[in-house]
C-alpha cells in the first residue's frame, strides 16, 4: 500500500496539478494515507504497538484502512474524471491516468486489508501453529 500510495501522489506532483482543484483532494487523500501506512508500518516494526497494550490495535488498523479504501475510492474517481486526454502536455496526461490507475489499485488493496483487518479484529484470523495446538488440547 505504501508504495503504491507513493506512487499515486508523486505522479500528481509530477503534474501540473495546481491548476486543477480536483488533483488537490487527490494529492491530499494519497499523501495522507501514504504518511498514515508508514506510521503505522514503523509502529510494528518498532513493535510500539506492545507498550501502547490499551489500544484497540485491530481495530484501529481496520478504521483506517475502511476509511482509506472510501477515500481512495473518491480520489479515483476524482482523478480518473478530471483526465483530459487532449491535454496539450502528453507527459501531464501520461501522469495522471497513471496516478488514477494506481489510486484505483490502492483502493482494492485498502479494500482487501479491511477485509483482513476485520477478520483479526473479530479474532477469525488464525494460522497453522495457532490451530495445532487448540486441535491437541
Amino acid at each position: 500500500m505504501g508504495v503504491l500510495g507513493l506512487l499515486v501522489w508523486s505522479l500528481i506532483a509530477a503534474t501540473t496539478y495546481h491548476l486543477h482543484a480536483a488533483y488537490g483532494w487527490v494529492m491530499f487523500v494519497s499523501l495522507f494515507f501514504w504518511i498514515l501506512t508508514i506510521l503505522f508500518l514503523v509502529t510494528y516494526l518498532l513493535q510500539l504497538h506492545q507498550k501502547f497494550y490499551m489500544v484497540p490495535w485491530p481495530l484501529v488498523l481496520m478504521i483506517s484502512n475502511a476509511v482509506a479504501t472510501v477515500l481512495y475510492l473518491t480520489a479515483f474517481v476524482t482523478s480518473a474524471a478530471a483526465v483530459q486526454p487532449t491535454s496539450w502536455r502528453q507527459w501531464d496526461y501520461n501522469r495522471r491516468a497513471a496516478a488514477s490507475f494506481f489510486a484505483g489499485v490502492t483502493m482494492i488493496i485498502y479494500g482487501v486489508s479491511t477485509f483482513f483487518s476485520f477478520r483479526a479484529w473479530k479474532g477469525l484470523g488464525s494460522n497453522a501453529a495457532t490451530s495445532q495446538v487448540t486441535d491437541h488440547v
